[in-house]
């Protein structure tokens, strides 16, 4: 793993980060400077405990919460389905699941959240990821790339994602790699990589950034959680173990951000692959913007709804 900024030696300039009084300088000049930022052991066992319980829930399929997606990775895509957390590689949009929900508002989070954001926040996508073990294709990787691909939503520097390991994850079971500093680049076009293996739907990556820039791989401990930047390149690797890598995760927006038309941008390719799956879900035309999914997928969780 390469070697991440601790500080600047010049007076920073803040453009990435919300005068407040949780971070520490060091830790604003940090996030400033590398475009993450690891808070450790901020939730709790107990909630991670439920989070897992619920999740366990779903995959038996013992509540089916509305507009909910449920993923299984490409390598077991076609195999027999047997109700349970095996078959499932990720659920997204638990917005409607009380229970998962309750992690988008926690004030330990929150508390970090607003420092990016401001007071006033939205909850615009939910995920929790239960990494496989890989079958042997790699297809358990997630290639490198930026999470405003997904957002029709700006400005950037307004989102933040956050990320909290549900056990230790290192290397061996898929953690996090990053490249610092990447965020204060632009949005560069995405598209499916050609595995052998086979890619997952919307599993985009990028092919043009430096392949030079120093990868630094973020070893996290249970209730550890990263907060990054949308722009941030970052990706996962394959599942080593036999085990299950779990994580829960929410991207939060400033509720005064604003909505955009991807149409003719390289965020179109989201758009065409969003289309069908909101119309499955929310019932919506096929030709609907990918604004308009969001819509149907995003919560207030602290202070007022204004644009969003």
């Amino acid at each position: 793993s390469g070697a991440v900024s601790p500080n600047s030696f010049h007076p920073p300039q803040f453009q990435y980060t919300r005068d407040n009084n949780v971070l520490s300088l060091e830790q604003r000049t940090f996030y400033e400077e590398n475009g993450f930022l690891i808070i450790r052991n901020l939730v709790s066992d107990a909630d991670i405990e439920r989070f897992r319980n619920e999740f366990e829930r779903i995959c038996k399929g013992e509540v089916k919460p509305q507009g909910m997606m449920i993923m299984r990775d490409v390598s077991i895509a076609k195999s027999e389905f047997i109700p349970g957390e095996k078959m499932v590689s990720k659920i997204q949009d638990f917005q409607e699941d009380e229970e998962l929900f309750r992690y988008c508002t926690l004030p330990e989070i929150l508390k970090y959240v607003e420092c990016f954001t401001g007071p006033d926040i939205m909850a615009i996508h939910t995920m929790l990821i239960n990494k496989p073990p890989d079958s042997g294709k790699k297809t358990s990787r997630h290639p490198l790339h930026q999470d405003l691909q997904y957002f029709p939503i700006r400005p950037s520097n307004n989102i933040v994602g956050a990320w909290t390991a549900m056990e230790h994850i290192d290397r061996n079971n898929g953690c996090l790699c990053v490249l610092p500093g990447s965020h204060k680049g632009d949005l560069k076009p995405h598209a499916y990589p050609k595995w052998e293996g086979g890619v997952n739907i919307m599993f985009y990556g990028i092919q043009d950034y430096d392949k030079n820039c120093p990868r630094v791989h973020l070893v996290m401990e249970k209730g550890d959680t990263v907060f990054f930047h949308p722009l941030l390149i970052h990706g996962s690797g394959w599942n080593r173990t036999q085990g299950y890598r779990k994580a829960i995760s929410c991207h939060f927006a400033g509720a005064d951000c604003h909505y955009i038309d991807v149409k003719g941008t390289s965020q179109e390719i989201t758009e065409r692959d969003f289309s069908p799956i909101g119309k499955k879900l929310y019932g919506i035309p096929d030709d609907t913007r990918l604004q308009d999914v969001l819509r149907f997928r995003v919560r207030l969780v602290k202070g007022k709804r204004i644009n969003l």
